[in-house]
């Protein structure tokens, strides 16, 4: 049953020409990313005080233009990226994990188990989320571990809470009852059928939450609670451009339009994702 969803959802996927574009426009993105110290002569950390803010297409080397410190913008923007990618992959990952396992025990468990679970999702939930980052900013000091471990405190309640409802929707299935019937273990149905079987919908809400991240990522980084310097994200990017607005907007612009561009056609493949595996919305 879920290879033949899969085979399914490929197909529909592939008739869809506005994933299969944001498709291209993401893996362009990712090759970019990838390959822009090897694309452009300047290095990351290069400082050319001899062109300090300058336009692009005025100096050839510098095909963004420069920042106030004279540093490439076409490397800062792609190192920006590749951070910003980085984060919001590893970040989306732990958080599918947590949030499966989570969702798949309460789910299956259900009663007295399921309530309690469910109280601490909504509990953690209502926490204000900029305030929970300045706590451990506070207490921790300024890393990416700290804006790791704030991400993924964000993203894996939602996903449990999908999670679990996929689960409650097939543990009464008759290959579940029969699974059960035959002597497996709680763990053995959770990993060998109930997992499978809700893996298709909750790659698409993934899908949908790697944006989420990214731009979570972003927002943090504007508020100079994320990726401090000299590295870089996109939104340590934009935050800095934001101040150049004026005098130099191109330092806001690259950076501003890519983070565009990614989200959208992150949101878009997500959106083709749910069409193909005809997933609703949780109600």
């Amino acid at each position: 049953m879920t290879a033949a969803l899969w085979r399914g959802a490929g197909r529909r996927l592939r008739a869809n020409p506005a994933a299969v574009a944001a498709l291209a426009v993401i893996a362009i993105l990712v090759l970019l990313a990838l390959a822009a110290p090897a694309l452009n002569p300047n290095s990351v950390d290069a400082l050319d005080w001899s062109e300090v803010a300058t336009a692009p297409g005025r100096v050839h080397a510098h095909w963004f233009g420069t920042d106030r410190l004279g540093r490439d913008l076409f490397v800062r923007t792609f190192e920006g990226a590749r951070t910003s990618m980085g984060v919001g992959l590893v970040a989306g990952v732990v958080s599918l994990t947590l949030g499966l396992g989570f969702g798949s025990i309460a789910g299956y468990a259900g009663g007295r188990a399921d309530y309690v679970m469910m109280r601490i999702i909504e509990t953690l939930s209502g926490l204000p989320l900029v305030f929970f980052v300045i706590f451990l900013t506070v207490i921790l000091g300024r890393s990416s571990y700290v804006l790791f471990t704030s991400l993924v405190a964000v993203s894996w309640l939602t996903m449990a809470r999908i999670v679990r409802g996929q689960t409650l929707s097939i543990r009464r299935r008759e290959f579940i009852e029969a699974a059960v019937a035959s002597g497996g273990s709680p763990a053995r149905v959770i990993i060998r059928h109930i997992v499978p079987n809700v893996i298709g919908p909750v790659a698409v809400y993934a899908t949908l939450m790697v944006p989420q991240i990214i731009l979570f990522e972003s927002f943090l980084s504007f508020l100079g609670l994320g990726i401090q310097e000299p590295h870089a994200s996109l939104g340590t990017l934009v935050a800095e451009g934001a101040g150049e607005i004026e005098a130099a907007p191109w330092i806001l612009l690259a950076p501003g339009i890519l983070l565009a561009l990614l989200l959208v056609a992150l949101n878009v493949l997500g959106d083709g994702l749910r069409d193909a595996f005809d997933v609703r919305e949780p109600g």
